[in-house]
């Protein structure tokens, strides 16, 4: 009869299971270094009370039409509005609008996420912040900003637009304009959104498709953002309140 040795060599491999003690102290510890990071992130962000967040694809290519437009924009919102450009920090649609910003002399911001196998910034801030973890970014950058603006991009773009999206409708964060750049991209999901999720299993109200809209033209962007109160207020009273339960 053949030995049925099964995965010993793999099993070999597999870590020890850590102990009650140890896997309390490790949580304890991640805890406290988020707890640290997001602090430092609000209390970064609230450094430019008006300001815009551009999210994409950081696979958009310099030559393509949403590079161009994102980098436009950003430059007549830094140039006619004097509000701060802010993105997530890293290549693609996040390095148009830094770039826009920062050619025209503008405030230009990112918060880059540390990755071990991609550089950190796009090199065309003028202020940045590195954090560790993707929610304590999302967080930042969702909680910042007098509108939205949101090109074509992947996973981490559509879950950005799903959670501020919640955040607004659920009255977590004030509403402002969520401005959505490339119809061709946008369209499908939002017919899905009214005839699926609305029309036909009645999962979120009328009213909370109008919380987005799909962007006409840089124009009709800039007029809307011209028109949003500056309101700071519930930044930092949010800064206060982590320094307080910290």
């Amino acid at each position: 009869m053949q030995e049925v040795r099964g995965n010993t060599q793999e099993s070999e491999h597999l870590p020890e299971p850590m102990s009650k003690e140890v896997m309390t102290e490790q949580i304890k510890s991640r805890v406290s270094r988020i707890d640290r990071e997001l602090l430092s992130a609000f209390e970064f962000i609230t450094s430019f009370p008006r300001s815009v967040t551009f999210f994409g694809s950081s696979r958009c290519t310099e030559g393509s039409e949403h590079y161009a437009e994102a980098r436009r924009l950003a430059k007549r919102i830094a140039l006619e509005l004097r509000y701060t450009v802010l993105t997530g920090g890293s290549t693609g649609i996040m390095e148009a609008a830094n770039r826009g910003a920062f050619e025209a002399s503008g405030e230009s911001v990112g918060i880059n996420i540390k990755l071990p196998r991609r550089q950190g910034g796009n090199g065309y801030t003028t202020a940045s912040i590195d954090v560790s973890y993707f929610f304590v970014r999302k967080l930042a950058l969702l909680y910042a900003a007098e509108a939205y603006i949101l090109f074509p991009g992947g996973f981490g773009t559509l879950d950005e637009f799903f959670e501020l999206v919640t955040l607004m409708q659920t009255r977590k964060i004030r509403r402002v304009p969520i401005f959505l750049v490339g119809k061709d991209y946008w369209q499908p999901l939002l017919r899905f959104l009214r005839e699926d999720v609305y029309e036909i299993h009645k999962a979120v109200e009328k009213s909370d498709l109008a919380l987005y809209k799909i962007a006409e033209s840089d124009d009709d962007i800039i007029e809307a953002i011209r028109r949003v109160p500056v309101h700071d207020g519930m930044r930092h009273r949010r800064v206060k309140e982590l320094k307080t339960t910290s």
